[in-house]
């Protein structure tokens, strides 16, 4: 079966070019002098972009109070639909003690023969000793999960000690560790404080988890994993100035093998949202909304090349109940958001389109850089041949209105309701096959492939 793209603008995260695109069994095999094919596709007046890859999604995730609302059919049918054709999903805690094999038997079970695009898992780690080490070693040989995830803060987090044995350990193996960077005793402090104050409303979420806690975190865990030997860490969903400026300081001074990445709620949402007790329960997430100074440094980080990745931290739960949780105290609301869907129109409607970052810095962020770091790059995230021809084809002139009704993800909300939005999403193909078709989803169950994953560009 050979599939035929004609006349597209081809975006690659380094040039935009004119041009067909030849597609046989799932791969692309030509990028010009195409001929004929089985199927033809007209793109012309449209760009021709990578699949994006979303790599921190949390997919049936069960935090103790709450599991979201998203499993790996519907999450992935969203993610389809939104021109996202592959995730790395952030595995949940197991049970206190356990081994890391424990998740990643539990994921498999949640996903294989589920999942409508392709993924992977990154690893989590909650205690450390010499057992653990070994397994996270032999789950990257065996699983290809060459990245695992710690906590600076919530209950399972690790302490200095605990993440010098484990950056040491990831240096050795080639293994890229992701951090959730808060600094714990500040975010406990003012969490237990406000409650027994009764400031217990939402607007005073972000005030509990201050911006210079996010700092303190990014500080330390760059310095510690300097000091194992330049670790190669990935610090998730950075909301920060202060945050970006210790990614700038360790740039600054040499430091080589991080990476950081941001997310669409960080660019596009303030903590202003939070003065409203109810509709402040949909943005409660870790860390919190922002302020315009955060999402301006932000995006002028991105237009500048100083961050690598925009990703989702795709966690929704219902509105109408389980946000409710946290209708008298903020600190009983499962923390997070939808976005798996939102992700890449908004990028380009609110990025492109408004002139704050480029096409190809798009594709860089959204499709090309992720692959990178998850260790997919080039099968994923690029336009080549021999890629997988996972392809979005995008018309850049149609306009319409972002609504709940409009997206497929289970969550009854999206923080993004009535935004107008310039561009859609006409098309997309996975591994040459049409997923969705303008707006509706025509993949199939089970139609995403596992992925093992090679070494992190990150840990090279």
């Amino acid at each position: 079966m050979t599939t035929l793209i004609r006349g597209g603008m081809i975006v690659t995260d380094e040039r935009m070019f004119e041009g067909d695109i030849l597609i046989r069994d799932g791969k692309i095999a030509e990028l010009s002098g195409c001929a004929g094919a089985d199927e033809v596709i007209d793109a012309t007046g449209r760009y021709v972009l990578p699949g994006a890859v979303d790599i921190h999604t949390h997919m049936d995730l069960d935090v103790g109070i709450a599991r979201v609302i998203d499993d790996f059919y519907t999450g992935t049918v969203a993610a389809a639909c939104g021109g996202t054709t592959t995730i790395v999903d952030h595995m949940a805690f197991g049970p206190k003690g356990f081994s890391p094999w424990h998740q990643v038997r539990e994921y498999h079970r949640l996903a294989d023969g589920v999942a409508a695009v392709d993924y992977g898992f990154h690893g989590v780690l909650q205690h450390v000793d010499d057992t653990v080490l070994d397994d996270m070693a032999q789950i990257a040989a065996d699983e290809g999960i060459t990245s695992f995830k710690i906590y600076m803060t919530y209950d399972y987090r690790l302490d200095d000690l605990d993440l010098m044995k484990v950056l040491s350990r990831a240096e050795k193996e080639g293994i890229l560790i992701a951090a959730h960077c808060e600094n714990h005793g500040m975010v406990t402090y003012f969490r237990e404080r406000f409650v027994r104050e009764g400031k217990t409303q939402a607007r005073w979420h972000p005030v509990s988890r201050p911006a210079v806690a996010e700092a303190e975190a990014v500080n330390r865990l760059l310095y510690l994993a300097h000091a194992a030997g330049d670790a190669p860490v990935y610090v998730v969903h950075l909301s920060t100035h202060a945050g970006l400026e210790e990614i700038r300081r360790a740039r600054a001074v040499g430091q080589k093998r991080f990476g950081a990445e941001t997310c669409p709620q960080y660019l596009l949402l303030d903590e202003a949202l939070y003065d409203d007790p109810q509709q402040g329960l949909k943005a409660l997430m870790a860390p919190p909304l922002r302020t315009q100074s955060d999402r301006d440094a932000l995006w002028a980080a991105l237009a500048a090349d100083e961050l690598d990745t925009v990703a989702t931290d795709h966690c929704p739960f219902t509105f109408a109940k389980q946000k409710q949780q946290g209708a008298k105290d903020f600190t009983k609301c499962p923390s997070g958001a939808p976005g798996v869907e939102e992700r890449l129109i908004l990028l380009y409607s609110e990025g492109v389109a408004k002139g704050r970052i480029t096409l190809p810095q798009l594709v860089k962020y959204a499709c090309a850089n992720p692959a990178r770091v998850a260790g997919l790059y080039p099968q994923k995230g690029a336009i080549t041949p021999g890629a997988d021809a996972d392809l979005v084809i995008l018309d850049p002139d149609r306009e319409w209105t972002l609504t709940t009704e409009r997206l497929h993800g289970n969550a009854d909300y999206t923080c993004y309701e009535g935004m107008p939005v310039k561009g859609a999403i006409e098309r997309v193909l996975l591994r040459g096959g049409t997923v969705a078709m303008n707006g509706d989803f025509t993949g199939k169950r089970g139609g995403g492939q596992y992925l093992r994953r090679g070494r992190s560009a990150l840990a090279l």
